[in-house]
Parts: C-alpha cells; structure tokens; sequence
C-alpha cells in the first residue's frame, strides 16, 4: 500500500491502526479491506477459525463476519467452496 492509501483510510483506523468503521464509499472500502488483506501471507493456507482471529485483531467494532465475507468478494482472501482454507494470492 502507498502512503496516500493510508491517507484516505487513517480516519477510519484507530490509534493501534485497527480498522473502527468500513467506509461507506467503495473505494475507501476497497482501501480498508485491501489495508486489512496485508495482515495475511501469500503462500499460507489459513482456516476459518485463523481468519477470524487475524481479523478480530486488527479492527474494533466486532463484526469479523463482514469483513471476512468483503475480504472474500473483493478478492483479497480466497477460499474453497467449503470455507475449509482460506489463502492470499500475489497482488
């Protein structure tokens, strides 16, 4: 991510960098979950329950569930049918 990323988005990350609001315009959106995909590795296979401990981590409101599934649609984490491993692929 370029510095004027993290511009657009630091009103909606706290102090630690958490994410504590998804931005209603999509680009920003877009931002904020393409902020929040760093936080994973390419090349490792996660489970549900690893996804949704990473995610939990890096925002403040409590709705991973969202974030998980708008991780997935935008294609920034990708996912057997099953949900049984998640995975990032190169940018």
């Amino acid at each position: 991510m370029c510095m004027s990323d993290y511009k657009e988005i630091s009103m909606f990350l706290d102090a630690e960098g958490k994410i504590k609001q998804i931005p209603a315009k999509i680009k920003k959106r877009t931002i904020i979950l393409k902020y929040l995909s760093t936080k994973f590795s390419v090349g490792h296979d996660y489970t549900e329950k690893e996804v949704n401990a990473i995610i939990d981590n890096w925002h403040t409101f409590g709705d991973y569930f969202i974030l998980r599934r708008e991780l997935i649609d935008y294609k920034f984490l990708y996912r057997t049918q099953n949900g049984s491993r998640y995975w990032k692929e190169d940018d």
